[in-house]
């Protein structure tokens, strides 16, 4: 019995007799309105609880010998396919012909309808059974090595395609008037493909992998090539005047997808007024972690851009017209981890939020009825007052009214 009493006597939460309570209006209220925004909160704390949130931290990048995925989709309303080349050269200023990728080319009409779909490469188209540098045709299992008509540095020396002929000539100093009459070039057709998609346009998709080193890729009307660290265009054989290089980006991303990652190029879309030039891109790739609530890990980027177009001016041109994508990596990694909030951090905001509220509105109910029974008491207290002040002025009336009707008797009886 004495220990039952003790557990008694630490009671914190003293009952009071049913008959003692007071219900009022004001209290009613306060409770509706308390217990509505304890609703609203508790399910704005479930909701939280319910769905992952995500944690940033930053990290100093320390990967190595890792790939550069580029995710393009790029249209040219206004050059054809056939002289568009994509090209790829790293911050040596090393083009990169033996990058893994997967290009898509896709002749466009003017209203942007697709003609023709077709597998592309890096660089310049390789040719099926050209002529050999002996004089004859490529044969089954010879290793084909093309003539360089006279431009040969070597008796080694191959030019295996129309390209590689035209940089063999620009290293003689010599010109290349007729492309027909090598059968590098005839053999790709480059010349009459032009002749055939004028007025076409042309859409270009796919990927590149690439060295995690900074660079460069590019879209240039004709086959592009390397000199003394500048990147140039043999064009004058293509197509005479300016070069339209209007273009949308519909997609530029480095890396695959990930909730949350915004690509600020996707949809850009940029037109040409009059002169020819080069439209540069120079975009900061961050290296980003996604990590999801089950532990799936993705390796990814984000990346910002400016843009610059760069007029050329005659006799100064160091590069061909053209779109040219510049990257550079930052040294910083972001880390992107979703996380569930854990449920004892949740009973506790509930707790929080239960207790809070049940005694916030206590205090306003006690505020409020201790300030309602104060005016009233006021209020009787002031009718009191009145009804007393009304019963003395009724009072100290009717005794003047008495003393005035004796003072007339006594009159009456000394007449």
């Amino acid at each position: 019995v004495g220990v039952m009493n003790r557990l008694r006597n630490l009671d914190a939460y003293p009952k009071i007799n049913e008959d003692f309570y007071q219900r009022t209006l004001s209290g009613g209220l306060i409770t509706l309105f308390s217990s509505l925004l304890m609703l609203i909160l508790f399910f704005s704390e479930l909701r939280l609880y319910m769905h992952p949130v995500t944690e940033t931290q930053l990290r100093v990048d320390t990967s190595r010998g890792e790939k550069l995925r580029i995710n393009f989709d790029v249209t040219f309303p206004a050059l054809q396919c056939s002289i568009i080349s994509i090209d790829t050269m790293d911050i040596s200023g090393e083009r990169h012909l033996d990058v893994r990728h997967d290009i898509i080319k896709r002749r466009l009409d003017s209203h942007g309808n697709v003609i023709e779909s077709k597998q592309d490469g890096i660089g310049h188209t390789k040719i099926e059974k050209p002529l050999q540098k002996h004089g004859g045709r490529l044969e089954h299992n010879e290793t084909y090595c093309g003539s360089c008509f006279g431009a040969e540095a070597t008796d080694d020396t191959c030019c295996n395609s129309c390209e590689e002929v035209r940089e063999a000539y620009r290293k003689k100093g010599w010109a290349l008037s007729d492309p027909e009459s090598i059968d590098q070039c005839k053999r790709e057709g480059y010349v009459q493909k032009v002749k055939d998609e004028e007025g076409e346009g042309c859409n270009l998709h796919g990927f590149l992998e690439v060295n995690k080193v900074a660079g460069n890729f590019h879209f240039v009307p004709g086959q592009s090539f390397h000199q003394s660290g500048f990147q140039f265009g043999d064009l004058i054989f293509f197509q005479q005047g300016n070069y339209n290089i209007s273009h949308k980006v519909n997609r530029l991303a480095f890396g695959d997808f990930f909730p949350g990652v915004v690509n600020p190029l996707d949809g850009v879309q940029w037109n040409q007024e009059k002169q020819n030039g080069v439209y540069q891109y120079f975009v900061k790739v961050v290296p980003s972690i996604y990590t999801d609530v089950h532990g799936h890990t993705i390796q990814s980027n984000q990346f910002s851009v400016t843009e610059h177009f760069q007029k050329m001016e005659a006799g100064r041109m160091q590069s061909p017209p053209g779109v040219f994508f510049y990257y550079d990596l930052s040294p910083i990694k972001v880390i992107f981890e979703e996380q569930h909030v854990e449920f004892l951090h949740f009973l506790t905001n509930v707790c929080a939020i239960v207790g809070g509220i049940f005694t916030v509105s206590g205090i306003v109910d006690s505020f409020i009825y201790h300030g309602q029974r104060a005016i009233k008491k006021k209020m009787e207290i002031e009718i009191e007052e009145g009804d007393r002040r009304n019963f003395l002025i009724k009072r100290c009336t009717s005794s003047q009214n008495l003393s005035d009707e004796t003072e007339r008797k006594h009159s009456i009886i000394e007449i």
